[in-house]
């Protein structure tokens, strides 16, 4: 009988130990995929906006006319609402079109048949990124036009343009922005039409971008016509691709679901590599919360929108 006690008592020493062996060494669940994703990669790389902000004095085709901003009206009373009466404020916004500042331009700016801006697909969210410089070309032409060989010679350096990426032809005329006279010019560097049959019929990429509000010089806007009546997208307005590497980066792509809208008022954000000398890292500026301002955002009349 002490015999079997005895071995009752090792066989449930050794039933416990395990279990606290067991409760030691269990590690957490592995996190899902796409979060290792964020963690690994996303969470380091360096954020770069490419977007231009929206005012009422920036470059727009004198066609469209100018835009104004404005404090929200209480329809009850004709007053505008105010932090110190209502505890809040809010803007009316008086937007002459739709292809203004940096844009995502949908098909059916010039044909019907195709989708509107809110009728894009979800998967128009993120990419990888091409940056072609033809800054040189323009330091000597301004009016100078991307040519086929100008895709062949980043080829050439890079490899081949990825399929379903984006490619955004950097020229550094957004460098004067947001002079209003940028709008009135009749030279600025665009992309031949060849170049887009290139990259969309050949390469299969899902849109191109540049940093004018056309895509060219030519009387018809050929290329700008070849890309929209076939049902593909453009970019228009980029901003500071200066700032970002020729390949290696990803861009992130947003902008409002208007209905039937023939064009979008686009949010561009490229996502580099963490050591690119360029951009801000998640954690590097406070997020939740903001940052407090010392300086509170006021009506400026004479400008016409709120500054600090």
């Amino acid at each position: 009988m002490k015999m079997i006690s005895l071995s009752l008592f090792a066989m449930a020493g050794l039933g416990a130990a395990a279990l606290l062996t067991g409760a030691a060494t269990t590690s957490k669940p592995a996190a899902p995929p796409l979060w290792r994703l964020y963690e690994q990669s996303l969470k380091r790389a360096k954020y770069v906006d490419l977007t231009h902000t929206i005012g009422p004095s920036i470059p727009v085709w004198a066609g469209f006319g100018p835009s104004t901003f404005g404090p929200t009206l209480n329809p009850a009373t004709g007053k505008p609402y105010t932090y110190q009466a209502d505890g809040f404020e809010a803007t009316r916004y008086t937007l002459s079109t739709d292809q203004l500042g940096t844009q995502l331009d949908p098909p059916a700016h010039w044909n019907p048949s195709y989708p509107a801006i809110d009728e894009l697909p979800p998967t128009f969210a993120v990419r990888p990124l091409v940056v072609i410089s033809i800054v040189d070309q323009v330091k000597k032409d301004p009016g100078y036009q991307l040519a086929v060989a100008d895709v062949l010679a980043w080829e050439k350096r890079n490899g081949r343009i990825p399929e379903g990426s984006v490619v955004f032809i950097r020229s550094d005329w957004s460098k004067e922005w947001p002079n209003p006279e940028l709008a009135t010019r009749k030279v600025f560097p665009g992309v031949k039409l060849e170049a887009l049959k290139l990259l969309h019929e050949q390469r299969k990429i899902l849109f191109h971008g540049h940093e004018p509000l056309d895509t060219d010089t030519t009387p018809d806007l050929e290329g700008e016509a070849w890309l929209l009546r076939n049902g593909y997208t453009q970019a228009e307005g980029v901003a500071h691709l200066d700032q970002v590497p020729e390949k290696g980066a990803l861009v992130a792509i947003g902008f409002p679901k208007f209905q039937g809208g023939t064009g979008g008022y686009a949010r561009f954000i490229a996502i580099c590599p963490p050591d690119w000398k360029y951009g801000v890292s998640v954690g590097q500026l406070p997020e939740a919360p903001l940052a407090r301002s010392d300086k509170p955002l006021h009506w400026d009349a004479a400008l016409g929108v709120r500054v600090r």
